[in-house]
C-alpha cells in the first residue's frame, strides 16, 4: 500500500510536469540536481542554506526544541504556486489566483494538529507567481517579522505546544495550493516532509506559588483557589511554553489573591505595557471631561485646531470628534493593521511631529464616522495633544494629580513625542501593581477609597459597546473608549471582559460579572503568538483557577 501511494504521487508528479505548456506564468525552471532530486519533498535545515551551496549534508534528520532553536524548511515544487492553482482554476487570471495562497497542514506523531490556509498578503506575488522552491524560516533567534515565523508560532500556541512534551516526536509538514472561487478550494499535495523533534526535559525547580510579600498597597485575600493549576501555568511558563512573561496579578474582591513574576521581573519592576497606556488617555479625557476643561467627547477637531493650516484639509476632518478618537471609528485614511495605509503608526514614529502628521492624513471617502472600526493610534496621539493643551498644568502634571496621585501610584514613567508630550500611544510604565488599581478603579466604577476619581457616566460609556470589532482583524467583540470587550468560554461558561490590551501580549482585564480584575505583564513585542498564549493562559488556568 505504501508503494503504490508513492507511485501515485511520482505520477501526479510527472502529470504537473507535464502541464507546464499550459501554465500561465512563465516559473522558475527546474534545472538544479537538487531539485530534480527532490520534487514533491520537503527538507530541513538549520538555516536558509543558498540552494547553489546546499548538499545533502545541510539535511536536518532532527533538531532539539529549545529558546535558541533554528529551523527553515525548503519545499521543492513541480511549478510555481500560481501555475498550480491555475490547473485547479483555468478560467481565473493571475490576480484571481493571488487571492489564494498555500495551505500547511501540520502532524506530530500522525495526528493532525494545525492547519492554516495562509493570508493572500503572505509573501509577494511575484515569488508565488515564480517561485518553484519555496524557502523560509519556522523558528529564529533573530526574531525576524516573516509570515513564517508567525504561522508557526501560531500552530505552536495552537495545539503544537501541547502535542511536544518531553521527548521524541515526529513533525510532518504538508504543502497543498488552495485558491477563491468565492469559497476556498485545496488542491493537490505540492510537497511534504518529516523531522524528529527531541524536547528535551527541564528541571523546574521554582514553579511553587511565590508567597505574596508585605508593603504591597493591597490588602491580601485570604479566599481559596486551585493552587495547582497556577502551579501548572508558572511550570509552563518557567518551561517556556508560554513565553516573555514576565508577571501576573489577581484582585479578587479588591483584595490580592495571587502576584506572580518571572524573567528577571519583580514588584518594582517599571513595565513597558505597550498600547495599555492608551487607555490611560480615556480616563484622563473623562476627568477633563467632569471639570469643564473640554465640554464633551462631542467635540470636534475644529474646535481645538485651524484644519485649514494641514495638507489634505477635508470639510470632513471639521466633523471627527473626539468620541470617533476614543472608538477608532474616525475617518483619516488610518489603519495600523494595514502596512500599507498612509495613516499607520510606523509612518509616524520617524517625523519630527506626530500631530501634523495626523493632521495632515486626508480622509477616507469610504469611511463614515463611528461605522467603521480601523486601529488608529496617531489619533489618540492628537487626543493627548488636546488634553495637554487645555487641562491646567498641561498632561503630565494634570495626569499626575488627578489619576496618579489619589492611586497612590508614585513610581511611573511616560514614554514622550518630539513636541516633549506625554504619549498617548501607550508606553507609560508602570508596576504589575498599578496596573491593577488603574483595572480596579473601573471595576469600582470609578471611585477609589471612597472618592471618585472618574465620573460613573464616564465608566459606563467606556464599557459600553460602542462599535463592533472586525471579526477578521481581532475576533468578536467590541469596542468602547479605548476599552476592548470579549467573552471568554471555560467549561460551559462565559466570562465578559473589558480589557486594555498591548503590544507583547500585555492585559488589564476588568470582568464584567465576576468579583476580578487580572493583569498580565508580557514583553513578547511583535510576535504572533502574544495574544493568542495570554488567551490560553486565561482559559486554561486563570479563570478557572479563581472562580467557582
Amino acid at each position: 500500500m505504501k508503494l503504490l501511494k508513492t507511485l501515485l504521487f511520482l505520477i501526479s508528479i510527472l502529470v504537473l510536469r507535464n502541464a507546464s505548456a499550459q501554465d500561465i506564468v512563465k516559473a522558475d525552471p527546474i534545472e538544479s540536481p537538487l531539485h530534480k532530486t527532490n520534487v514533491g519533498r520537503i527538507i530541513f535545515m538549520t538555516d536558509t542554506v543558498p540552494l547553489d551551496k546546499t548538499t545533502d549534508k545541510d539535511f536536518l534528520s532532527e533538531v532539539t526544541l529549545t529558546p535558541n532553536a533554528n529551523l527553515s524548511m525548503r519545499a521543492f515544487m513541480p511549478n510555481s504556486l500560481t501555475n498550480l492553482q491555475h490547473q485547479m482554476a483555468p478560467q481565473q487570471t493571475v490576480d484571481q489566483l493571488n487571492q489564494g495562497n498555500y495551505q500547511f497542514t501540520y502532524y506530530v506523531d500522525g495526528k493532525q494538529i494545525y492547519q492554516e490556509n495562509l493570508h493572500k498578503g503572505a509573501g509577494y506575488a511575484r515569488n508565488k507567481n515564480g517561485r518553484t522552491i519555496l524557502t523560509v524560516k519556522l523558528l529564529s533567534t533573530l526574531h525576524e517579522d516573516m509570515w513564517s515565523r508567525h504561522m508557526f508560532s501560531r500552530f505552536m500556541m495552537r495545539g503544537g505546544e501541547d502535542a511536544l512534551t518531553t521527548g521524541h516526536h515526529m513533525l510532518k509538514i504538508e504543502l497543498r495550493p488552495y485558491i477563491v472561487e468565492p469559497d476556498i478550494k485545496v488542491g493537490d499535495l505540492i510537497a511534504k516532509g518529516e523531522i524528529k523533534i527531541i524536547v528535551p526535559s527541564i528541571d523546574v525547580k521554582n514553579k511553587a506559588i511565590q508567597a505574596i510579600k508585605p508593603n504591597s498597597g493591597w490588602p491580601v485575600s485570604a479566599e481559596r483557589y486551585n493552587n495547582q493549576l497556577i502551579i501548572g501555568l508558572n511550570e509552563k511558563i518557567l518551561q517556556n511554553k508560554f513565553k516573555n512573561i514576565n508577571g501576573i496579578v489577581v484582585i479578587k474582591n479588591g483584595k490580592l489573591l495571587i502576584e506572580e513574576y518571572f524573567n528577571g521581573d519583580g514588584r518594582d519592576t517599571l513595565h513597558d505595557p505597550r498600547s495599555v497606556g492608551k487607555t490611560f488617555a480615556s480616563a484622563i479625557t473623562g476627568i477633563a471631561i467632569s471639570e469643564g476643561h473640554i465640554k464633551s467627547e462631542q467635540q470636534t477637531l475644529k474646535d481645538f485646531y485651524d484644519l485649514n493650516t494641514y495638507q489634505n484639509y477635508s470639510p470632513r476632518k471639521d466633523s471627527v470628534t473626539i468620541k470617533s478618537l476614543l472608538t477608532m471609528s474616525s475617518i483619516f485614511d488610518a489603519n495600523d493593521n494595514d502596512d500599507n495605509s498612509p495613516g499607520n503608526e510606523n509612518n509616524m514614529y520617524p517625523t519630527d511631529n506626530w500631530v501634523k502628521f495626523a493632521l495632515d492624513l486626508k480622509v477616507d471617502s469610504l469611511k463614515t464616522i463611528y461605522k467603521q472600526w480601523n486601529y488608529f493610534t496617531t489619533g489618540i496621539v492628537v487626543l493627548g495633544d488636546i488634553l495637554n493643551k487645555k487641562v491646567p498644568g498641561g498632561l503630565e502634571r494634570y495626569a499626575d494629580t488627578k489619576l496618579f496621585e489619589p492611586l497612590g501610584i508614585r513610581e511611573y514613567k511616560w514614554q514622550y513625542t518630539p513636541q516633549n508630550v506625554p504619549s498617548t500611544a501607550g508606553g507609560i510604565r508602570l508596576r504589575a501593581l498599578d496596573f491593577a488599581k488603574f483595572g480596579q478603579l473601573y471595576k469600582n466604577k470609578g471611585q477609589w477609597q471612597g472618592k471618585q476619581i472618574i465620573p460613573k457616566a464616564w465608566v459606563q460609556k467606556s464599557f459600553t459597546k460602542q462599535i463592533a470589532l472586525p471579526a477578521d482583524v481581532v475576533g468578536p467583540g467590541y469596542y468602547g473608549y479605548l476599552f476592548w470587550n470579549k467573552i471568554y468560554q471555560v467549561n460551559g461558561k462565559t466570562y465578559e471582559t473589558w480589557y486594555c490590551t498591548g503590544n507583547g501580549g500585555n492585559k488589564i482585564f476588568v470582568f464584567k460579572d465576576q468579583p476580578l480584575v487580572i493583569v498580565i505583564t508580557a514583553s513578547a513585542y511583535n510576535e504572533s503568538y502574544a495574544h493568542i498564549q495570554v488567551d490560553k493562559m486565561m482559559e486554561d488556568y486563570i479563570i478557572p483557577a479563581v472562580t467557582p
